[in-house]
């Protein structure tokens, strides 16, 4: 049975998680979501080596967009290796295929991401704002995004998150209408549990600005954003 739209949650697995032991874990338990999720990968490691390079061959944003892509496809066909829950799907046909097929999606982004007139050919713009992006196209519920954080325990501002570097800068833009989260690595089963009920899972994040002055912004600590 194919759930729909509004019932299925985008979650951004990142790429800070590829060395850690906590990968398989997710993995675990997003499989255990099948048919009602759909995975972004990062981009990190692999993009870690575009943004590197970038300065040193001097080739465009346009260029290094593209191939930061196909650093969070790298990422992804990883992750679909180790699972054969998962699988590469890179367009909204085939995502929809696998989850009525009660699969776990792994977005392949280049595809649709090239053909985008709405999404800059920036570093500003990572696989946390493209994985808004696409919850919006797929009109899902919710998007969870799975960093390498301590979570604050409370709501916390989308532009709070930018400013300490937890998403990239377009994500307070990019969010739209789409209810965003925020998890930490050890947040896996009740994250599982939460999306199997179609309940929220992990901290929300703040889509408005809060008032100049505001005191007790929720502060993050861990690592900065990649693709």
């Amino acid at each position: 049975m194919m759930h729909g739209a509004r019932g299925l949650a985008v979650v951004k697995l990142g790429g800070s998680h590829a060395f850690s032991p906590h990968l398989r874990d997710w993995l675990e338990a997003l499989a255990r979501c099948a048919g009602r999720v759909v995975v972004v990968p990062g981009g990190k490691p692999f993009s870690d080596t575009v943004r590197a390079a970038q300065p040193r061959i001097g080739f465009d944003d346009r260029a290094a967009h593209h191939m930061a892509l196909l650093a969070m496809t790298q990422y992804g066909c990883a992750l679909a290796s180790l699972d054969p829950r998962y699988v590469l799907a890179d367009s909204l046909t085939a995502i929809r295929r696998a989850v009525r097929d009660r699969q776990v999606p792994v977005w392949s982004p280049v595809r649709m991401v090239l053909r985008a007139t709405d999404v800059a050919w920036s570093w500003e713009v990572t696989s946390d704002s493209l994985a808004a992006w696409l919850a919006g196209r797929l009109g899902a519920s919710r998007l969870l995004l799975v960093k390498h954080v301590a979570t604050p325990g409370r709501p916390v501002g989308a532009e709070d998150l930018a400013a300490q570097g937890i998403v990239d800068p377009a994500f307070p833009a990019m969010m739209g209408s789409v209810e965003c989260f925020l998890a930490g690595p050890a947040d896996h089963a009740a994250a599982a549990e939460a999306i199997l009920a179609g309940l929220p899972a992990g901290e929300r994040i703040i889509p408005r600005r809060r008032p100049a002055g505001h005191a007790g912004a929720a502060r993050v600590a861990g690592d900065r954003t990649s693709r």
